[in-house]
C-alpha cells in the first residue's frame, strides 16, 4: 500500500466535501476564489467536486499499484 496513494484520496475527499457542504472558508480561500471569480459560486462548487472525484480516483490508482 503506498501513502502517497492514501494522501490523495483524502485531499480529493477533502476537495469534494468542501464543494458538497460548501464550507464557507473553503470557498473563500484566496485561490479558491479565483474559481469562484471565474465559475460563480455554483460552478466553483462543481469544480471542485470533479476535481476531488478526481484527485481520489488517482490515489487510489495509486494505492493499488495501477499508477505508479
Amino acid at each position: 500500500m503506498d501513502l502517497r496513494g492514501l494522501f490523495l484520496i483524502a485531499a480529493g475527499l477533502f476537495a469534494v466535501a468542501g464543494g458538497v457542504f460548501d464550507w464557507e472558508w473553503f470557498m473563500n480561500h484566496r485561490k479558491a476564489r479565483f474559481m469562484t471569480a471565474i465559475l460563480t459560486r455554483a460552478g466553483a462548487r462543481i469544480f471542485y467536486i470533479i476535481l476531488g472525484i478526481g484527485i481520489a480516483v488517482v490515489g487510489l490508482l495509486v494505492t493499488i499499484g495501477v499508477v505508479s
